[in-house]
């Protein structure tokens, strides 16, 4: 039983001078005396891919056990909190081999046009397809993220093949890839400083104001209103938003950027971990927001040479993925794997503290974790690391290590997350049938 002083339809907004500042799911917006059967019925439904280069060290990533209750393995143990919500499905394999072929064959389930000109060819991606399906009544259909820069569309990135492949995870459609975004700045703008002019939005920058000054009479007209809880869970969502603008504000400062352009690449933190963070906890207020129900992101590009210095590592990532099977290359290289989940697992852990209707934002949700290749020091594309979290509001079961049967393509788990969120397909790139997830 809960108290609601008022009823707000759920997409109310706060609005201030130049700035539009969505709501988190509250029990106001939930029907009366309904509301319960009703959000546990019909909760709304989340997808998102989260993609990690060079693939994982096989030994280290596939659990022995297949079924439930399977143990997990060293790469995969930061997600042992999650592990209701894990399915691991392995054996699946990509089409092609290399770098850019397998990133963009991992959403597509196609094997991509060589070329390196503009007429590239790849395949819908299946976020595009579920964005379709779940997405068009969010502000943003869909989000593209990622980390490093975007290097363009056309020119050899990868042997014969055009950069567009390894640049993007997401295809609008086959011959039509889509930029990703880098710089926080630019998405938490999009998100929150809608109807600000670019001066204006630059001035506010300048200032260290918060969007939240422009808001806040509306924000205590609103928390007037409202019962004890959706205040608590109002006044937690806030500072979440302001604590997203502290952490930009000092990438900011240490990058001792001058802001002259309204592109100008600030907002870019200079460590990956934090980096990294502030592009999962901005799409964790997507989701909470209904700004989108649908993102990709690259957490690094593939043949990246990134350094992560702040693992005791000194070998470029794309070198040292090329480990010849070096022993010290090998313990730092599941060390970096490692990383990477763990930092994925804090992103669940975000989402599942997050509530929404009857259950969390982790429940309602199915997210893609993986790689196209599995070993990366011979390009491997058989058994790549494959992993899906949350549940999707009843989609999958979960608690499950998957063993598809050998070379299965990966288009078949395509065309089985496509058709999960109610795409009604029979064909996905080169797919030879379903997975039962």
């Amino acid at each position: 039983m809960f108290i609601k002083k008022v009823s707000l339809p759920r997409r109310t907004v706060l609005r201030g001078m130049g700035v539009t500042v969505a709501l988190p799911l509250l029990e106001a917006m939930l029907p009366a005396l309904t509301a319960s059967a009703q959000t546990a019925a019909n909760p709304r439904q989340r997808f998102g891919a989260v993609f990690v280069p060079h693939g994982e060290r096989p030994g280290y990533w596939t659990p022995a056990k297949t079924g439930a209750d399977f143990e997990l393995t060293p790469i995969l143990k930061p997600l042992e909190p999650f592990r209701d919500s894990l399915t691991v499905v392995s054996e699946l394999c990509t089409p092609a081999d290399g770098h850019g072929t397998t990133v963009a064959a991992w959403l597509t389930g196609s094997v991509p046009k060589k070329t390196m000109a503009e007429d590239v060819r790849a395949g819908v991606s299946v976020d595009q397809v579920i964005a379709g399906q779940i997405g068009q009544s969010a502000v943003f259909p869909s989000l593209e993220l990622a980390t490093e820069d975007f290097t363009g569309y056309i020119g050899a990135c990868d042997g014969f093949y055009a950069c567009a492949y390894m640049n993007t995870l997401s295809w609008r459609t086959a011959t039509e890839p889509l930029p990703m975004e880098i710089n926080p700045r630019v998405l938490f703008e999009r998100m929150f400083g809608g109807g600000a002019t670019n001066l204006g939005r630059l001035e506010r920058m300048r200032r260290d104001r918060s969007i939240l000054d422009s808001v806040a009479e509306a924000v205590e007209r609103l928390r007037s209103a409202l019962g004890p809880r959706d205040r608590s869970r109002l006044g937690d969502y806030l500072e979440d938003i302001r604590e997203i603008e502290r952490r930009i504000q000092r990438a900011e400062k240490q990058a001792s950027t001058e802001v002259t352009l309204p592109n100008a690449p600030i907002g870019i933190p200079e460590s990956f971990e934090e980096h990294t963070t502030l592009q999962f906890d901005l799409l964790a207020l997507a989701f909470a927001t209904d700004m989108t129900r649908v993102f990709t992101f690259m957490m690094s590009r593939d043949t990246s040479q990134r350094v992560y210095a702040n693992l005791g590592i000194t070998e470029p990532h794309h070198s040292l993925s090329h480990h010849g099977n070096n022993p010290e290359s090998i313990v730092n290289l599941v060390k970096l794997n490692t990383y990477h989940v763990e930092l994925f697992g804090r992103f669940l852990q975000k989402l599942r503290a997050t509530p929404d209707g009857e259950g969390s934002l982790l429940d309602h949700s199915l997210l893609l974790f993986g790689s196209g290749m599995s070993e990366s020091d011979v390009h491997s594309r058989i058994n790549v690391p494959t992993l899906l979290a949350g549940r999707g509001a009843g989609l999958i079961r979960g608690n499950r290590h998957i063993q598809t049967p050998k070379e299965t393509p990966i288009a078949n788990l395509v065309l089985t997350l496509a058709n999960k969120f109610g795409a009604g397909m029979d064909q996905y790139g080169i797919s030879t049938g379903t997975l039962d997830l």
